[in-house]
């Protein structure tokens, strides 16, 4: 391999080499890329199509009913949700170690929000302890209610003592504000912009 010649051929061969491998490459990687976007259009209009089959197909429930959020007071969340947010208790039952305790919109038979002590028998104390950091941070729950009037509503609740995090605002999408609850968790509430009336 000490003739330059034959060192150029070697060189140029493996050149080509390395051009078609990686045209082919290429080639392959379109070819893959418009497949996917295909099988994607194919999944959209074919998702559309048949919506009502896929919702007996895929959802196989009915209803949200309860979610949870965590609190370090179950009776000071009651205060809270209850007597300032006007909310109402949906249930309040001691179930051996474990407290249920659950409100809800009024009016509304679900969802309703279970007011969650972190702790046994769920959960080991360590665990427990990290909630309790992280819901103080501000970092754990959060929750978004809707209002017929968002400024009315943060007077409200701005006279019963509640702490905001942001006053109302208006954006696109309507009038919100925020609050959080005692133990660090976020609301939303919100007042839905108005949909434009159809002309017909």
């Amino acid at each position: 391999m000490n003739d330059p010649d034959v060192r150029r051929d070697a060189a140029g061969m493996a050149k080509e080499w390395e051009c078609r491998t990686c045209s082919q490459q290429i080639y392959h990687g379109l070819v893959q890329t418009e497949q996917f976007w295909r099988s994607q259009e194919r999944l959209t209009f074919g998702s559309i199509a048949r919506a009502g089959n896929l919702k007996q197909e895929v959802c196989v429930f009915t209803s949200l009913t309860v979610f949870g959020i965590f609190v370090l007071d179950q009776d000071e969340a009651i205060d809270f949700y209850v007597n300032k947010l006007g909310m109402e208790i949906a249930n309040d039952i001691q179930q051996g170690p474990t407290r249920w305790v659950t409100v809800r919109v009024p009016g509304q038979p679900a969802p309703e929000i279970y007011l969650e002590e972190p702790g046994p028998p769920a959960r080991d104390e360590a665990t427990a302890e990290q909630i309790r950091e992280l819901l103080t941070k501000g970092g754990a729950g959060f929750i978004a209610l809707t209002t017929d009037d968002c400024r009315k509503t943060y007077e409200t609740l701005k006279g019963r003592g509640v702490e905001f995090t942001q006053e109302p605002l208006e954006h696109f999408y309507g009038i919100d504000c925020g609050i959080r609850d005692p133990f660090g968790n976020q609301i939303r509430i919100l007042q839905p912009a108005r949909m434009p009336e159809s002309v017909t």
